[in-house]
């Protein structure tokens, strides 16, 4: 069983519509220890940084998701869910994240529309499970204003150029994160949530 994590922000029906059309058995919870339970996490999210490790840290979802992957288990970051496994934000104010991966979320600035919205195509960097029977060069639905940089090396497994390089998959052991929508990101996006459902 997986587990949609619930944290007041997030597109969490539309994540658990794709997994039921790939058969894949999941729960959507704000219970802590509901969560703990499942076999896999995956975080949703969609909005702003500080607000969703606020509404984390009260119900205690933070230590939920922490504890998890100690104990090696999948756990995959859609979007801001990517962007919360960081070290810390500056969006709206400099906030820690939950320090799963090495890194920083800024503000996307520059001559591009902000937000990146829309499809943009996937380049290849480090190999990862997600990418496993997947050809370069495809396109996923992205709608974001931050991204990351100082990635520690060799975590970024795949990546967009829009004016900058962003990542796009990340991933270090068990830990996961996409910072476009694979549910909104047709038969591909569904391609890379069952490599992901293969792991757990």
């Amino acid at each position: 069983m997986i587990a949609i994590v619930d944290y007041g922000v997030g597109n969490l029906n539309s994540v658990q519509n794709a997994l039921k059309s790939l058969n894949i058995l999941s729960i959507i919870s704000s219970n802590a220890e509901e969560i703990s339970k499942c076999r896999s996490i995956i975080v949703p999210g969609v909005g702003a940084f500080p607000d969703a490790m606020k509404n984390m840290k009260e119900t205690g979802i933070d230590e939920v998701i922490k504890q998890a992957a100690k104990e090696g288990k999948p756990i995959l970051g859609i979007c801001l869910g990517m962007q919360l496994f960081f070290d810390e934000s500056c969006e709206v104010e400099k906030c820690q994240g939950l320090g799963l991966l090495k890194g920083n979320i800024i503000k996307l600035e520059g001559s591009i529309k902000i937000p990146h919205m829309g499809w943009n195509s996937l380049s290849f960097e480090n190999n990862s499970p997600l990418l496993r029977g997947i050809e370069e060069n495809q396109y996923v639905y992205f709608v974001h204003s931050y991204y990351a940089v100082n990635c520690e090396e060799g975590i970024v497994n795949a990546y967009s150029i829009y004016e900058k390089k962003i990542p796009a998959i990340v991933s270090k052991g068990n830990i996961f994160g996409m910072q476009f929508h694979p549910e909104k990101s047709g038969d591909f996006g569904m391609k890379l949530l069952k490599n992901f459902a293969e792991v757990v």
